[in-house]
């Protein structure tokens, strides 16, 4: 698959913040990274669990934290990289919780430990968000 420079960038940001995650009790290390729109700043995240499996956060989930713990909250795209082959996509609640900062456009990158494996428009992934329009 042919990526950007910045789509590399952020596969790196997260191949980094993978080797970072607390997974004792699955195994499963996931690495996130989400791209500031705007901005040369890539965010990266990883899994932590927790042994109450309700507790614990995903990857992406905790990137995208750390951007709004910083008053970032306008993305471009993430690169979500896992073990999986093929690379695997986000869960349903990361899913949910990325629609409440992007659109149907932004870009989400499923990547293994070979390299960006796929590349989705959100809307592929999660066509009818639970929205605050349906309140």
């Amino acid at each position: 698959m042919n990526i950007s420079k910045e789509v590399e960038k952020a596969y790196q940001v997260a191949i980094d913040t993978r080797k970072k995650a607390h997974a004792p009790y699955s195994n499963f290390l996931v690495g996130a990274a989400i791209k500031l729109k705007g901005e040369d700043t890539i965010i990266g995240g990883c899994n932590v669990e927790n042994m109450s499996y309700g507790a614990t956060v995903c990857a992406e989930r905790t990137a995208i934290w750390k951007a709004v713990t910083e008053g970032k909250k306008d993305f471009e795209f993430i690169v979500i990289l896992t073990q999986c082959d093929p690379a695997g996509p986000p869960c349903g609640v990361c899913r949910q919780v990325l629609s409440e900062f992007v659109d149907g456009d932004f870009d989400v990158y499923l990547a293994n430990l070979d390299g960006v494996q796929k590349h989705y428009k959100f809307s592929e992934l999660l066509p009818h968000p639970f929205e605050k329009e349906l309140l």
